[in-house]
């Protein structure tokens, strides 16, 4: 992977531009304009969800994009980015780096997270790989098959990771101490003391997503603060 997209990522925050089909702002030309908000206002990347808007951002902003391509299958609790056909998907839409589920659940194809890296390197050389891990032990296996990145994103998203209000913070802390791979904290980041705490915690970059991209949530937030 180019070593200048790595260090245009270091102590940035990276936004998160994504929208699920019901809701208001779900289109690849919405996700554009989010993220040429996101890089008027000092973000140094994107993450988004599926080639469309992968594509669509890349046409409409010059920040390096994190590509994932959230797809079910049956059987498998896995979703991002679960098989090498879905980062060959991201890759083709001209993603930078691509983030892959890393967390110990059985992949879709039955393939193992050893595998995939290995059919990714294999593949798509110049790609850079992010996992997506839920616990420290997660984060050290990830480390040990070489990605560039490991992020906090899926720890309260398996049923084995603590339920937190805000970011695991401890978890970015654990995995930065070990100063072998870059780690980027993600998830229920909502305020400026979050991002904060996950920087102060040793993070490489911050992603941030629905505090910025999700209106509807946010207004839930304040209109469950006025009702209380």
């Amino acid at each position: 992977m180019n070593t200048e997209i790595m260090e245009r990522l270091k102590n940035g925050c990276v936004v998160s531009c994504q929208a699920l089909e019901d809701e208001p702002l779900f289109g690849a030309h919405h996700m554009a304009a989010m993220a040429r908000a996101a890089e008027a206002g000092g973000a140094v990347g994107i993450r988004a969800n599926t080639p469309v808007d992968v594509r669509a951002i890349k046409e409409a902003c010059t920040l390096p994009v994190i590509g994932l391509y959230k797809k079910e299958y049956p059987g498998s609790d896995v979703y991002i980015t679960p098989t090498i056909q879905e980062v060959r998907e991201i890759a083709a839409a001209g993603a930078e780096i691509v983030a892959i589920d890393a967390t110990e659940r059985p992949r879709p194809d039955g393939a193992t997270l050893a595998e995939l890296v290995e059919r990714i390197r294999a593949e798509l050389p110049e790609l850079g790989i992010l996992a997506d891990v839920s616990t420290y032990e997660e984060g050290v296996r990830a480390m040990e098959l070489g990605v560039e990145f490991v992020s906090s994103t899926m720890s309260g998203y398996t049923p084995y990771s603590p339920k937190l209000e805000g970011p695991d913070v401890e978890l970015v802390a654990r995995l930065a101490a070990l100063e072998r791979t870059p780690v980027l904290a993600e998830g229920r980041i909502w305020t400026v003391e979050d991002c904060r705490a996950c920087f102060q915690a040793g993070a490489y970059a911050v992603v941030i997503g629905t505090a910025i991209t999700r209106p509807q949530e946010i207004t839930k937030r304040f209109v469950a603060a006025a009702r209380s």
